[in-house]
């Protein structure tokens, strides 16, 4: 990633799940670490496990929040049938990170804690430093859940061993 690039991360799942605490969360630790962002949501009918989504863009200068179809770097699902449905957001060197999501499923106990453990994988892929994300996580989460969550997002880093290039 170069630091020019407007780099484009779609968040899907359904409601409850922390779509839009993660991109949150995501979006934080780009702007601690001087990036333009801007981040827009869908929501569903999510208090009864409806779509949601969260459009995240960031770079030098970013102008609109919403990712054209086609254009989006990365995406994050946290319910697979949501990812098929937001496919057609994809390119040929679009990264999916679909597969970390049974990963994390069978490597973390309680579910709630899906959407750090991908932040952590997704973190591996950008170029945002990692005190960045750790501030972002403290900032935003509550000091009651905050080392679990440190820990399970130090789990999903690791499921990256070498920073993708």
């Amino acid at each position: 990633m170069n630091k020019t690039d407007t780099i484009n991360i779609l968040f899907c799942g359904i409601g409850g799940q922390g779509v839009l605490k993660a991109s949150e969360i995501c979006a934080s630790a780009a702007l601690f670490d001087g990036f333009h962002v801007k981040k827009s949501e869908v929501h569903g009918m999510a208090q009864r496990g409806g779509s949601v989504e969260s459009h995240l863009r960031f770079g030098t200068e970013v102008f609109s929040p919403l990712i054209p179809k086609g254009q989006a770097d990365y995406l994050v699902s946290f319910y697979k049938e949501e990812q098929g449905r937001l496919k057609d957001f994809l390119n040929s060197k679009s990264i999916d990170l679909i597969d970390y999501l049974a990963k994390g499923e069978n490597l973390i106990k309680d579910k709630r804690y899906i959407n750090i453990f991908l932040l952590g994988v997704l973190s591996k892929y950008l170029d945002i430093k990692e005190d960045s994300w750790l501030k972002a996580i403290e900032k935003l989460l509550p000091l009651k859940y905050l080392e679990e969550n440190k820990k399970v997002f130090a789990e999903g880093r690791k499921m990256v061993p070498r920073p993708p290039k």
